[in-house]
């Protein structure tokens, strides 16, 4: 048999209840007499998690920040979207007055009593130049960046960092004045000894004028995407994991092997970004290839022939002396270019935010 708990009269009707102080932890009832009634709980017994959660402001900074970074984002969408509306109105009359197929007649002629114009041959110059430009500067800015990021003293690799991407902030004029006066005649010499030795090869073949050629543009491309592409992939290479590279190491690895095993594959996703986003600025490069390129209208692999033209560089050239229809039509192939870039932009953010691990790191 358990002892009772001790019971006391209730004073209004005389009845026996549990005293409350013997359902509470010892020393509880004086400490909940002594607290503040603000302390106590809304149900009087004065325990609990203590009083009500302060009320959020309607109209904080928080709020504020928001709804700013939503204008924001919504505003880039609406911009967009306008420069496509507008591109599109003012292409389409130009469309109906052409009397060849836009998308694969060779020739540029819409200034003309019956407008002729097609954006195949621009199209195909423009991705063939931007296609070398890459394939000539992505193994350069991929080693330059592996020699910052793991090989070179912090201090020199800062340095060294600082410098290539200084080159981003060249104009592109400056780049095309220095291939058209400069560059041209070591491009010049080169190709007529690939000509004299391996003309044989399409690529390589003609019979000359050569220099202002789709390799000299390709090669200024290509000296103008390097800072980009360098800069974004020595930035994922040293946000790799020490421990990844440490365990590598500890394998017995070289620093080869580490490299290949740990931070390559790690930094994929950022590196294919990098090399979409110097293709979207090869892409609409204006200046730099209407001083370099021979200016032709035809389709031909021939890389050190005079001749090329791109869609950017057409523009620039064509457009002072345009009509009202010729200006639309170059207003469409603004069109077809602005459509290519922005999938190719887009392209790129979707690598981006492909891994989660990549994107944490990122941020």
């Amino acid at each position: 048999m358990g002892e009772t708990p001790h019971r006391s009269a209730d004073a209004g009707t005389g009845g026996t209840r549990v005293t409350q102080s013997h359902e509470w932890p010892a020393g509880a009832s004086a400490r909940v007499a002594e607290a503040p009634v603000s302390t106590r709980s809304p149900g009087g017994t004065g325990l609990g998690g203590g009083g009500a959660l302060p009320r959020s402001r309607k109209f904080g900074a928080e709020r504020a920040f928001r709804g700013l970074t939503l204008a924001a984002g919504t505003a880039v969408l609406v911009i967009i979207a306008a420069i496509a509306i507008f591109l599109i109105a003012k292409a389409v009359p130009a469309l109906r007055a052409n009397t060849e197929n836009f998308w694969s007649y060779e020739g540029w002629s819409p200034n003309e009593a019956q407008p002729k114009f097609g954006i195949g041959t621009l199209a195909f110059g423009t991705v063939l130049s931007s296609a070398l430009a890459l394939l000539m500067a992505v193994p350069v800015a991929l080693g330059i960046a592996l020699y910052l990021s793991h090989y070179a003293p912090r201090r020199l690799g800062t340095t060294l960092g600082f410098l290539i991407d200084l080159l981003a902030a060249v104009p592109s004029v400056v780049f095309g004045l220095w291939g058209r006066d400069i560059f041209i005649n070591p491009v010049r010499d080169f190709s007529v000894w690939l000509n004299e030795y391996f003309g044989w090869i399409p690529i390589f073949g003609g019979d000359g004028p050569f220099g202002k050629s789709i390799m000299l543009g390709a090669l200024v491309l290509a000296i103008m995407v390097l800072p980009i592409i360098t800069s974004l992939s020595r930035e994922v290479f040293l946000q790799t994991p020490t421990a990844n590279e440490e365990a590598a190491l500890a394998l017995g690895a070289t620093r080869w092997e580490m490299l290949r095993t740990a931070v390559l594959p790690y930094g994929r996703p950022g590196i294919i970004a990098a090399v979409m986003l110097g293709l979207g600025r090869a892409l609409g490069e204006t200046i730099a290839l209407a001083l370099t390129l021979g200016i032709t209208f035809g389709v031909s692999f021939n890389l050190i022939q005079n001749g090329g033209n791109t869609i950017a560089a057409n523009i620039a050239n064509a457009f002072g002396e345009a009509n009202e229809t010729g200006r639309g039509a170059l207003i469409a192939s603004g069109l077809v270019l602005f459509t290519i870039t922005l999938i190719v932009n887009i392209t790129a953010r979707a690598i981006i935010y492909r891994r989660r691990e990549f994107t944490e790191s990122a941020a």
